[in-house]
């Protein structure tokens, strides 16, 4: 029986995996310009964590998270997104304590799960690259991570990014703003989706969320939370689209936009860009926002935060289109080319002194004949080949030859392995 892999999941093969190695190190060097440093948790955790931050009424939960009951009939899922692990990890280790400093800034990297219909760009294994940080209720904190996202993308090549902002404003902005919702869908109550009309009570914002055509328009139409913005909600948008202004840095608001999860509060946020390969019209590659009650729920102080989540594979998708992925794999520093079995030990501490002198080298593990040895060692654009056979063997002495000069030496085997760096460097002045 022939195994393939799950509906929803990719193999990154090498050459690929270059690639993205190559994109995840410009984020590791971005991040930590601003301060951020890795943190790593764990693939599951407990169910409650994830429907506590993502709200019980979301999709992810409802429909898309992966849970189950393990061995010992806990009830765990695997992560759907990064934010409540990190929280979570936030609270468990005291990250908030006098010692550390204010905001405590973090990035992830890794899989992520959600069971939902595979398409361009969008998995059931995913990956996400994140950032956190807590601590800070000023909005130069969200402005800091949305430019930070921007620099990552334009450092990557990227042209024509748009990017929205809206806010959800404070708790009081919410609670006015739920019950306009409420009393604007009311009269509309037969006409929304079987979600939406769910929704209605526990969540009446999931509806402005809503893909469904029946819920459109109304969504459309629906009353504006800007109109509901308290004096403390509407300083602090201000503030943020005075410093997005004073960075020129082109932005719309999108009244409309809400975010997927259920912790967001005050600033909210997607950048955005048109590509063939991720359907019509803009597709949003990065989104995140500040929130603000999530380390309260799952057992801190209250304590502000704001973060992003860039999609991995999309972002992959777009830059390929794109042409802004170079071939990540390294070219052949040298090739060894060993005639005949007798020669097997010798070929491997060639191929090995030029390893430990930093260089990457390879050998043939087929005993095949020279030619096709040769031939590999074009093929990889190996910059020196070193040819042993019987002959060099009993000599004492290997053949070195520089492929873009064409220039071939015959050098002892001692002077080899004494200093394969000065040797290299000698051979091809440099």
């Amino acid at each position: 029986m022939r195994y393939q892999r799950p509906k929803g999941t990719a193999d990154i093969l090498p050459g690929e995996s270059a690639q993205w190695e190559a994109v995840e190190k410009l984020a590791r060097e971005i991040f930590a310009r601003y301060g951020y440093r890795e943190i790593r948790t764990p693939i599951f955790e407990n169910y409650n964590i994830f429907a506590r931050s993502a709200g019980e009424t979301s999709d992810v939960v409802t429909k898309e998270m992966y849970d189950f009951k393990d061995k010992g009939d806990r009830h765990v899922a695997l992560r759907p997104e990064g934010t409540a692990g990190v929280v979570r990890a936030y609270v468990e280790n005291k990250l908030y304590g006098p010692e550390y400093n204010k905001p405590y800034k973090v990035y992830y990297m890794g899989p992520m799960f959600r069971y939902e219909r595979p398409q361009s760009g969008r998995q059931r294994e995913f990956h996400q690259i994140g950032v956190e940080a807590f601590g800070s209720d000023n909005p130069a904190v969200d402005v800091e991570v949305m430019t930070m996202a921007l620099r990552l993308f334009k450092q990557l090549g990227l042209t024509g990014l748009r990017v929205a902002i809206n806010t959800l404003g404070d708790q009081e902005t919410r609670d006015t703003y739920r019950q306009a919702l409420i009393d604007y869908l009311k009269p509309h109550y037969d006409e929304l989706s079987e979600d939406s009309q769910e929704r209605l009570e526990k969540n009446p914002l999931r509806v402005l969320d809503s893909k469904d055509p029946r819920d459109k328009q109304f969504v459309d139409d629906a009353p504006s939370i800007l109109d509901y913005l308290t004096d403390d909600a509407q300083k602090h948008f201000d503030l943020v689209k005075e410093m997005l202004d004073e960075l020129d840095i082109d932005y719309t608001v999108d009244p409309t936009m809400v975010r997927g999860l259920d912790y967001y509060n005050h600033t909210i946020f997607e950048v955005m860009v048109q590509a063939k390969s991720l359907g019509q019209g803009y597709t949003t590659i990065c989104g995140g926002g500040r929130y603000s009650g999530l380390v309260e729920e799952l057992g801190g102080p209250d304590t502000p935060g704001v973060g992003f989540g860039i999609g991995l594979e999309r972002l992959m998708l777009l830059l390929n289109e794109e042409g802004l992925l170079k071939k990540a794999d390294p070219d052949l520093d040298v090739y060894v080319v060993g005639i005949g079995e007798a020669t097997n030990t010798a070929s491997f501490k060639l191929v090995e002194a030029a390893r430990d002198a930093g260089f990457v080298a390879e050998r043939d593990y087929l005993n095949r004949k020279p030619k096709a040895q040769f031939k590999t060692a074009a093929k990889e654009n190996a910059k020196v080949v070193l040819t042993i056979g019987q002959k060099e063997l009993e000599s004492g002495t290997v053949h070195f030859k520089v492929m873009a000069t064409g220039e071939e030496t015959t050098l002892p085997l001692d002077r080899i392995f004494a200093d394969f760096k000065a040797v290299y460097q000698e051979q091809t002045k440099g």
